[in-house]
């Protein structure tokens, strides 16, 4: 019994890490969806998002009510700015190009935050609870449910926004056919603006929960390499993928370093994503694509 309940507490665990690598995904797919910019600096901006917040709450004094939809503003405006001053200048340019930007971006945004905050690691002020919570006998981080109950509800909210809000009918169309959009009178370049901005914002929330789950560094950016097995898993240009991807590749982590050691974790995690390009290169929910040469 007690090996049955342990094995339930890594899971859970799993889940909870899950929800956070889906939801860093989802900061993939929101930009992937609208613009066809595999944004490889989501891991440096949720790095931001974490900064931004001890910012807020331990340089400037404020509760965590107000220091965190801060952090998610600053996100947001981080994105539009990369937006309208980097990426849509490259519009026609190659694929690799834009994506070579965005590697630069990360470095960037490293660079930046040591030069402010130094490449010392910190810890966020507390502002989850750290009271014990159990479901029936087994023992679950209160910090690890706060961030898979705020995964689930933004990842529930923007499947509904995508399937009933205009803005989201605007945007599944510009990454459908650009040309198709434009002739239907939709501002292309505003959708490429909102999905920068949606997706950056939504990867500082993301930064925060991890932050708190584990403190900050200039090195946990590494935690979008995982939210990218996630999205090539689970499709770039699906929400749907994105939380199953991220809730499967948390539960195989957890497993992973629980009873092989953590050392095997990126070997299993890296070896998914290079089966899963090799059997399903589109992901599991991901668009297939046939083009005509």
């Amino acid at each position: 019994m007690s090996d049955w309940l342990f094995f339930i507490e890594v899971s859970l665990a799993g889940l909870g890490s899950g929800a956070l690598l889906a939801l860093a995904a989802l900061a993939f797919v929101l930009i992937y969806k609208a613009t066809q910019v595999v944004n490889l600096a989501v891991g440096e901006l949720l790095m931001l998002g974490g900064y931004l917040f001890f910012a807020f709450a331990a340089g400037w004094g404020l509760p965590a009510w107000a220091a965190v939809p801060l952090a998610v503003i600053g996100g947001g405006l981080v994105g539009a700015v990369v937006e309208r001053g980097i990426i849509r200048p490259m519009l026609g340019e190659s694929a690799i190009s834009v994506f070579m930007v965005t590697v630069g971006l990360g470095s960037v945004l490293i660079g930046l935050v040591e030069l402010i905050w130094t490449a010392d690691p910190r810890t966020l002020p507390a502002f989850i609870s750290t009271k014990p919570l159990f479901l029936g006998e087994a023992y679950v981080s209160r910090k690890i449910a706060v961030a898979f109950a705020v995964a689930a509800v933004v990842i529930g909210i923007f499947l509904l926004l995508f399937r009933f809000w205009r803005g989201g009918v605007a945007l599944r169309a510009t990454a459908t056919d650009q040309a198709a959009a434009y002739s239907c009178g939709i501002n292309v370049p505003g959708v490429f603006s909102i999905a920068w901005i949606v997706g950056c914002a939504t990867a500082a929330g993301a930064g925060i929960l991890l932050g708190a789950i584990g403190g900050i560094s200039p090195t946990m950016g590494v935690f979008g390499l995982s939210a990218l097995v996630v999205v090539i898993v689970g499709g770039l240009d699906s929400i749907l993928g994105a939380l199953v991807g991220g809730l499967a590749l948390g539960l195989i982590q957890s497993w992973t370093g629980t009873y092989l050691g953590g050392e095997y974790t990126n070997v299993v995690t890296f070896g998914i994503l290079i089966v899963a390009l090799m059997i399903r290169p589109y992901g599991l929910f991901g668009t297939h694509e046939i083009e005509r040469l």
